[in-house]
């Protein structure tokens, strides 16, 4: 079983956009997004959990893996698809 994918995210960030076709390009059919936009509480929990202000803040399982530049030097380098493969 592949691990959760959880993403904060805003209605017109053009990051989140690009992390969200990257991950489903990879196979993540799932991905649960949090709206910061919409709710302020969850922004503040955001700031809280990340120590980041900026979106998408993306985790993968219980890895933070960070925003959309993470994201894609994560592939980059090969990481992404053991970890949503549920490696570490």
């Amino acid at each position: 079983m592949s691990p959760r994918v959880l993403m904060y995210t805003t209605a017109v960030c053009p990051y989140c956009i690009r992390a969200k076709q990257l991950l489903k390009a990879r196979g993540v059919s799932e991905i649960e997004e949090i709206r910061i936009d919409l709710d302020p509480e969850q922004r503040d929990e955001m700031m809280q959990k990340t120590k980041r202000r900026t979106v998408p803040q993306i985790y993968i399982g219980d890895t933070h893996v960070g925003g959309c530049d993470d994201l894609v030097a994560l592939d980059a380098g090969g990481g992404l698809v053991p970890l949503l493969a549920g490696g570490a």
